[in-house]
């Protein structure tokens, strides 16, 4: 039986305060229901997921540089750090996984400070704008990038 394929979820600043921040803009379930929605998709998928909240930029980093020795792709909301944050673009970038970038709000709908993410060029794709779902669809992308990865 071949080794799981496991994805790093990652879940940037001020993401512990889902469901009481702005419900208005990011929804009203809070970080723990999500991540659960997000193990129970991973396991339709049939794969493993370990999901991380960090409200610093190093902490981040540092998951990313260790993770292509046990993940096989990534899943990433860099939330503030999406449009301040090289180190976490060039983590990403030097990782050489897949990864896949998403957003509960639409960034391009946003604030003008928001339309621009540094990290977005160096991911395999970005999904933003669906709620919850946008982490459910960036994950069914990373699957299939991960179980394509030889």
């Amino acid at each position: 039986m071949p080794d799981p394929i496991h994805i790093l979820v990652i879940h940037g600043p001020n993401l512990q305060l889902l469901g009481t921040r702005q419900p208005e803009v990011y929804g009203k379930q809070d970080l723990p229901a999500i991540n659960r929605l997000i193990a129970e998709r991973a396991k339709q998928l049939g794969v493993q997921v370990t999901a991380v909240q960090s409200n610093h930029e190093g902490e981040i980093v540092e998951l990313i540089g260790k993770a292509n020795a046990i993940y096989r792709a990534i899943v990433i909301n860099p939330a503030a750090y999406t449009h301040t944050s090289v180190a976490i673009r060039d983590a990403v970038e030097a990782s050489g996984l897949p990864a896949v970038e998403v957003h509960l709000s639409n960034i391009y709908a946003r604030e003008p400070f928001r339309r621009e993410s540094l990290i977005a060029p160096v991911c395999r794709g970005q999904v933003s704008g669906f709620g919850v779902a946008s982490y459910l669809l960036g994950l069914e992308a990373a699957a299939t990038l991960a179980k394509a990865k030889p």
